[in-house]
């Protein structure tokens, strides 16, 4: 399939979060951090849309054409790493500061994320519910990894179900040890992928 990507900037910003709150409303990590309906409808598209902000800022958000998948890339170089990164604890306070989750699964996903080598992170992957099965997902991340492939460089996600962790084994991924098991939640694989030449 055929999907014509271009980079999302801030005139996009509505739009995109409307795709992200709606394709991870059944996401197994989402329904954890807002497990309640009415404080997810509320505090998780401020989440989505504290997440794109970043990316916006510091990455890359490659963005089909139509509008209905989007890919949150983020460089992150060699040694990465700061324990003492007060992002998870100020973006609880942002978006709902009785919600110990929102911070938790920040803090939880930057304890197993690779340091040794420089790599792309891809953050976030959204497609439109409605156009699931039609291998737009697959397409943006495939685009993705080509530039890896030829600028020689490795590629990280975290999956967040089963089902996406089985796309991105197809796709060259391998699941790295520890998976992480959130407190009384789903389970998240992190997955590494060396460039191929």
């Amino acid at each position: 399939m055929a999907v014509v990507i271009r980079a999302a900037g801030a005139g996009d910003r509505e739009a995109v979060v409307r795709l992200l709150d709606a394709a991870f409303h059944d996401d197994p990590v989402s329904n954890w951090v807002f497990p309640e309906e009415e404080s997810f409808r509320r505090g998780h598209p401020l989440l989505m849309g504290a997440f794109l902000d970043l990316v916006l800022e510091g990455g890359r958000v490659d963005l089909a054409e139509d509008g209905s998948a989007v890919a949150l890339w983020l460089s992150v170089p060699e040694g990465a790493h700061d324990e003492d990164d007060d992002g998870p604890a100020l973006l609880r306070q942002a978006i709902d500061p009785d919600n110990k989750r929102v911070e938790a699964v920040g803090r939880l996903t930057s304890g197993i994320h690779p340091t040794h080598t420089a790599h792309e992170y891809l953050w976030m992957i959204a497609v439109d519910p409605a156009r699931r099965g039609e291998g737009l997902g697959t397409a943006l991340i495939a685009a993705a990894l080509e530039r890896c492939d030829r600028d020689g460089t490795a590629a990280y996600l975290e999956a967040s179900s089963a089902r996406s962790r089985d796309l991105y084994t197809r796709l060259g991924y391998t699941v790295l040890d520890p998976v992480l098991e959130l407190p009384d939640g789903p389970t998240m694989w992190p997955m590494w992928r060396e460039p191929r030449g």
